[in-house]
């Protein structure tokens, strides 16, 4: 798939530009992706799988403990009985304790949807730096790129579907890969070697920067850089999959190593997996093969491909943020180049693919979740809306509750909350409030199985119930039935 020269041509850097346009196009998407990300939250889209389980591991940074989520002991091991789940032994992403102290100063769940939208806002920046640096007309092309990286539908699904911790890699990705086009080897490994902090799959992608490092090495300094990153992010990875997450996780292993095989493989669900190259190679007018970079985006289509977890093949969700900004500077690295397109363009100077990409972006753009800023039911407040606001208002800080998905993330910050199921009713310590939607579907049957658990019981009392909200309030020293 990938047509790469052997030899690396001349790095061709064009004279400095200025700063004004990507730094326009940054603050303006900015601006709107944190206007979105807050106004849905606000409607009760977000939720706690997996806003809520952020929010959490965020809180317990904040208060100097290690990350851990009350609502993730829903789908725990089996045999949990713990009241939070250790999230390192989920997940391995240190890098959100960044936002820990930012949290202390203002603990509200929303500041994690700001800081993804700052990060991708940081992301777009340096994309478009990147390009107005390498590129001819670099005033034309940086801001052009920086639109088309920003308004990618691998950011816009991102944006669209709460907090993750990904968010951390779109910049660093970003740096590395303009330090890679600039010839700053060690910087551009120095950069890399952070995505070990943002999660375990991240390791491998730096570890092909190292090669990548290598096989352009100039002198034995830059190849020692090189096989230093390589060599040591596929250490590092080792070191967390086979050590570090079995050591937090309650049953001793890595949990998501089961997914490789399984009911599905890798020669499953090729209809819907094209989908996601063909996706991928639109928003760069196919140029996306034509330069080395491409080989980062093999790790991550890797796992994802070879995941017999359907929704880790499609191009929804926040799994193909990571490809973006891999993704636009491998385009601008195959224009400078002058790689030739799959077709041909009207103008011989590289502003065509550019154009090109950021056409097919805004093709792409009223089929993602971001187009609802354009629609004037997403700014009303209808009565579910305000009926989930006043219930939750009810639930007094402090308190043990559990709440439906798209409730729990509007807890986080004052309660402890877990995820209603029926069976949490049983499990110490008790809850004290609940709090229900009823056309939630996750999981699956959850709600209808509290209410059925809890109905005729007098130690819960209705507080109140319209709108498909119920609150219930567990009364003091009345037993369960």
């Amino acid at each position: 798939m990938l047509m790469i020269t052997a030899v690396e041509k001349p790095r061709r850097v064009a004279a400095p530009v200025g700063r004004a346009g990507p730094a326009c196009v940054a603050l303006v998407l900015f601006v709107l992706h944190a206007a979105f990300a807050l106004r849905n939250h606000a409607r009760f889209r977000t939720t706690g799988y997996d806003l809520g389980i952020f929010g959490q591991a965020v809180r317990s940074w904040a208060e100097g403990r290690l990350p851990a989520s009350e609502i993730r002991t829903a789908t725990a091991p089996a045999g949990f009985e713990g009241e939070a789940l250790p999230l390192l032994g989920d997940h391995f992403h240190p890098v959100l304790a960044l936002l820990g102290p930012v949290y202390r100063l203002v603990p509200h769940v929303e500041v994690l949807l700001v800081a993804q939208a700052a990060l991708v806002a940081a992301t777009v920046y340096v994309t478009g730096r990147t390009a107005g640096r390498h590129l001819p007309h670099g005033e034309f092309a940086g801001p052009v790129v920086a639109a088309a990286c920003g308004l990618a539908w691998g950011v816009q699904t991102l944006i669209g579907f709460d907090f993750h911790e990904v968010a951390f890699a779109l910049p660093l990705l970003a740096l590395a890969c303009r330090a890679y086009l600039d010839g700053r080897s060690r910087a551009a490994a120095w950069w890399a070697a952070g995505l070990l902090l943002v999660k375990e799959d991240l390791g491998a992608t730096a570890a092909v920067l190292g090669l990548l490092i290598v096989h352009r090495a100039r002198d034995r300094r830059e190849r020692r850089t090189g096989w230093f990153l390589a060599c040591g992010s596929v250490l590092a990875a080792l070191l967390v999959l086979k050590v570090v997450v079995p050591g937090f996780a309650p049953d001793g292993r890595y949990l998501y190593a089961e997914r490789i095989g399984g009911a599905y493989g890798f020669l499953d669900g090729w209809p819907v997996k094209a989908l996601t190259v063909l996706a991928l190679l639109a928003v760069t007018g196919g140029l996306v093969v034509r330069s080395p970079l491409a080989w980062l985006l093999l790790p991550t289509l890797a796992w994802r491909f070879t995941s017999s977890v359907p929704s880790h093949w499609e191009p929804g969700l926040h799994y193909s943020a990571v490809l973006v900004p891999v993704a636009f500077a491998a385009l601008v690295d195959a224009v400078r180049r002058g790689a030739r397109p799959p077709v041909p363009w009207p103008r011989g100077d590289g502003r065509g693919p550019l154009l090109a990409a950021l056409g097919a972006v805004l093709l792409l753009l009223p089929l993602q979740p971001t187009a609802q800023l354009a629609t004037p039911g997403f700014w009303r407040e209808g009565p579910r809306e305000a009926a989930a606001r006043a219930a939750v208002g009810r639930v007094p800080d402090g308190a043990r509750v559990a709440a439906s998905n798209a409730l729990a993330p509007h807890l986080t910050d004052r309660t402890t909350v877990r995820l209603a199921t029926p069976a949490l009713l049983d499990r110490a310590p008790a809850v004290e409030w609940l709090v229900l939607d009823r056309a939630d579907g996750f999981p699956a049957g959850a709600t209808d199985g509290v209410l059925r658990a809890v109905a005729g019981d007098p130690a819960w009392r209705v507080v109140r119930d319209g709108d498909g909200i119920v609150l219930l309030h567990r009364e003091k020293g009345q037993p369960r039935a």
